[in-house]
């Protein structure tokens, strides 16, 4: 048998895989959706083909005789966008660590070594498969040489093959025709402008009559139909330069040894650590290898002997870094605890060489271990977990003020990721990559470490990033505070629920019935494709766009046909009924404990602006603009005996932008205490205060509400069903109203660009780095992001030092009203009916003190039988 050599076009596939992939990014930020789908693609290659050699040609970014020749005619070659650019290195030290040969040539293209390459491979009788997206690399098909072209379908790759006959049956023409082909038609994807006015149809004409441009050229008087012959005459030269450009060279002289592209085994120790890097996760699954090992290892112990432990415990005291962890062996058979169901043990180190796992079992009592755990964490210097809401449900923790919760400060540093697992902290932090494959002992101690080693290196970055006072004064004390709102929870009358889904349910049935009647027949509301072929087929409704998949059916093409469609109007509303039903009157139902409360999750390290989310349920997207939303609220109650206070910020976000600008205007406005929308609309429209229309005062609103979030023309125009014309002028009029806004706000954009983030008041960064992508979209996006989330973070940060002041007044007052549930700027508080004016007092002081700003901070305050009530 044949050997065979696979030869891969390695920008090409680059470039195809990065945009025909979503875009990843790793924990340092890297863009990663092109090496990810290079990998993809070369392991299908190599599981189909089986090759003995693999070569990878890359482009060298210097000028080449085909890149000169071009520039000549056409200026300048498309530059590379910067997303892939970054993964072009990354992907070659990849394949070096995968032990894959890899050819660049000054002076030469990809294209050129590999078609140099796969004719001498021919000629020594090798087999050979080229891969390309790139369909110049046609010319080289043989019957020995195949060319291989990936493409995404439905997201899945498939690969189109060719030998020289595929190519004559699919393009009429022999791969050496094809360059004349190309020369005429031209291809804009690889810089060949072809012949003006010619197209694949006619050129395929041509060629297939003439075989090749020269003879064309000797009969262009005979050349159908006339327009190409006249092209023809009179771009000649365009023809001859296309045809050079399109022409790869066979016979380039560069080094090459054959052996060295021997394919060995790529799954190496060395590439294991770079996926682990990239966080390919289901690539790692192909390795049959264990990460490299880590030294810190050797140190490692696992505990089971009491008088061991208490050893531990006795050396541990008083130390002044503690890792620690509380951990579950879902391989481990032991009992379950009372109490501590699920918990098999802790991981604690103190020193680098005292990294320990001990386990509860025989002679180690869970409540015991734990006991201990709390002494040390007591005594500590400083007493680091991640995640120490989670571990507050099995120990407590009597000081906060040494504690360092390590997702907490990761998140901090670098708020764009999904997730701060300790691996990923090691890898970024330690520069330990730890596999998968580890015993749940083994974790622990790694977890201990992690948190122990790294929490001195966080605290360091936080504090040449100024952000050491908002981790120790605002985000770890709202650990404390998060994990005492999720034990209260928040009463729910599971009746009043069941109730107001069956009033929901009734409705559906009752909207259901009117739009079969309206629309003539029955069909799946719910199903987009029926949707829209009744309304704009059946119904032949205008305005219905068509896509691929269908007619768009989508809220904002429906909502502007609401008004003239009275069917749509009701498939609207059934769509909010059945939303509302399924997410909150059934779901929420689930959710119910014995103690007849929902205990939400509380989450600080999810959103990029240091806004608190909610999940299990999220209750702060409970809706609230339509009464039908609101009417939720009802079933969340107090218990016997205590009355719901609800405060929520009154414009929190335009009052820091007020203060953040420092613009005059809206300072004064503030302080006169006057209607700011409608101050807003006097200035804008130039009319007097008391002659401003409710009209003029929504617009207004808007565009109060719309600068904080960096609205465009475009926006404001859709919103207040306007020209863009006026909208650009409203914003136009504002920005001269409130001069230092804009000032505000450029400097904010500029502050970004330059340094790759924003700030709040409190010294919270948000990363942007969607302004320096190519993509003009992507870096539109980052404007507004850069625009709004300084307003939106300082926003978030004083209501986090609200609810904190709030949560420890209540405590330090033995009281027993209690915090339960934050919803963006608003606070509900269960108070005890004898201290209702006392929970007043503090929800004023707490909240209206919680930042000193040029303008007042004010709040809403209001009292009720249930949540509906009080807000």
């Amino acid at each position: 048998m044949n050997s065979k050599i696979v030869l891969i076009d390695g920008h090409s596939i680059l470039n195809r895989a990065f945009y025909g992939l979503p875009d990843l990014t790793n924990a340092d930020g890297l863009h990663t959706n092109a090496i990810y789908g290079f990998l993809t693609i070369m392991f299908k290659i190599l599981e189909e083909e089986k090759p003995d050699y693999l070569t990878v040609a890359f482009d060298v970014h210097a000028p080449t005789f085909r890149h000169e020749m071009y520039e000549e005619y056409k200026g300048t070659r498309k530059p590379m966008a910067d997303e892939l650019r970054q993964q072009v290195p990354v992907i070659k030290e990849v394949l070096k660590a995968m032990g894959i040969r890899i050819i660049e040539q000054a002076g030469l293209e990809a294209d050129d070594l590999i078609g140099t390459l796969s004719k001498r491979c021919a000629q020594k009788g090798m087999e050979v498969s080229v891969i390309s997206g790139d369909r110049d690399l046609l010319q080289l098909a043989t019957e020995q040489v195949k060319i291989r072209i990936p493409k995404t379908k439905q997201g899945r790759t498939e690969v189109e093959d060719y030998y020289a006959q595929d190519v004559k049956e699919r393009y009429q023409v022999t791969p050496t025709e094809f360059i004349d082909l190309k020369a005429l038609m031209g291809d804009a994807s690889d810089n060949i402008p072809g012949v003006p006015s010619i197209g694949e149809k006619t050129a395929t004409k041509i060629i297939t009559e003439y075989h090749s441009i020269e003879e064309a050229y000797a009969h262009v008087d005979e050349v159908k139909p006339p327009r190409a012959s006249k092209a023809l005459k009179e771009h000649w030269d365009m023809a001859v330069m296309s045809k050079r450009l399109a022409t790869i060279n066979v016979d380039a002289d560069f080094p090459y040894e054959l052996e060295e592209a021997k394919l060995g085994n790529i799954y190496t120790e060395e590439a294991y650590a770079y996926f682990q890097k990239l966080q390919f996760k289901n690539l790692l699954q192909r390795f049959d290898v264990t990460a490299p090992s880590n030294q810190v290892e050797d140190a490692f112990q696992e505990v089971k002997d009491r008088k061991e432990a208490e050893a531990i415990f006795a050396a541990a005291k008083g130390a002044d870094e503690i890792g620690a962890c509380i951990f579950k062996d879902t391989q481990n058979v032991l009992p379950l605890f009372a109490g501590q169901a699920g918990i098999d043990g802790i991981g604690l180190c103190f020193s680098k060489k005292d990294v320990y796992c001990i386990r509860a079992g025989q002679g180690i009592e869970l409540s015991w271990l734990l006991e201990q755990l709390e002494g040390v964490a007591k005594d500590a210097g400083r007493f680091a977990m991640f995640d120490i809401k989670e571990a507050l449900e099995h120990i407590r923790i009597a000081r906060q003020d040494n504690c360092f919760d390590v997702t907490v400060a990761a998140y901090l540093l670098n708020p764009l990721k999904s997730n701060y697992t300790y691996e990923d902290v090691a890898r970024e932090q330690l520069n330990l990559i730890i596999e998968d494959k580890l015993d749940a002992w083994m974790k622990a101690c790694y977890e201990a470490y992690t948190a122990y080693a790294a929490s001195g290196i966080l605290w360091k970055r936080l504090k040449e990033c100024l952000m050491d006072r908002l981790f120790m004064d605002v985000e770890m004390p709202l650990v404390f505070t998060l994990y005492d709102m999720e034990v209260n929870g928040v009463r729910v009358e599971a009746e009043a629920l069941k109730y107001y889904g069956d009033q929901l349910g009734a409705k559906i049935v009752e909207l259901e019935k009117d739009i079969y009647e309206e629309a003539g027949e029955n069909f799946n509301i719910n199903s987009p494709k029926q949707l829209g072929v009744v309304l704009f087929e059946n119904m032949k409704i205008p305005g219905g766009k068509k896509t691929k998949t269908g007619y768009s059916t989508a809220a904002d093409v429906l909502e502007k046909l609401a008004p003239d469609y009275p069917i749509i109007a009701k498939i609207l509303e059934y769509r909010q009924y059945t939303k509302l039903k399924s997410t909150y009157a059934d779901g929420l139902a689930n959710y119910i404990r014995e103690d007849g409360r929902i205990h939400s999750k509380f989450n600080q390290t999810i959103t990029a602006t240091g806004r608190l989310s909610s999940t299990e349920p999220n209750l702060q997207n409970i809706p609230i603009r339509v009464e039908l939303g609101r009417l939720i609220r009802k079933v969340f109650i107090p218990e016997d005996g205590f009355v719901f206070v609800d405060a929520d910020y009154s414009q929190i976000e335009l009052r820091v932008l007020a203060h953040c600008s420092g613009d005059s205007h809206l300072i004064e406005a503030y302080k006169e205490k006057k209607d700011i929308h409608r101050i807003t609309a006097s200035q804008v429209f130039h009319i007097p205060f008391d002659e401003v229309t409710d009209q003029q005062r929504r617009n207004a609103k808007a565009v109060n509400f719309g600068i904080v979030y960096g609205i465009s023309s475009f926006g404001l125009s859709q919103d207040l069903s306007i020209t863009r014309k006026e909208a650009s002028k409203y914003i136009e009029d504002y920005f001269t109203a409130y001069p230092g806004i804009k000032i505000f706000l450029d400097d904010t954009v500029k502050h970004a660009k330059e340094m790759g983030y924003v700030v709040t008041l409190f010294g919270r960064r948000r990363p942007v780095p969607e302004l320096s992508s190519s993509n003009y979209m992507q870096r539109s996006f980052g404007e507004r992001v850069a625009m709004n989330a300084p307003i939106q973070g300082t926003a978030a940060d004083i209501i986090k030092i609200a609810m904190t002041g709030v949560g420890r007044r209540l405590k330090e007052q033995k009281m027993k009203s209690r915090l339960v549930l934050q919803v963006h700027d608003e606070l509900l508080v269960e108070a005890y009916k004898p201290e209702l004016d006392q929970v007043k007092k503090i929800l004023k002081e707490e909240m209206e003190q919680a930042a000193s700003l040029d303008v007042p901070l004010e709040i809403d305050m209001h009292t009720g039988e249930n949540w509906y009530e009080a807000k």
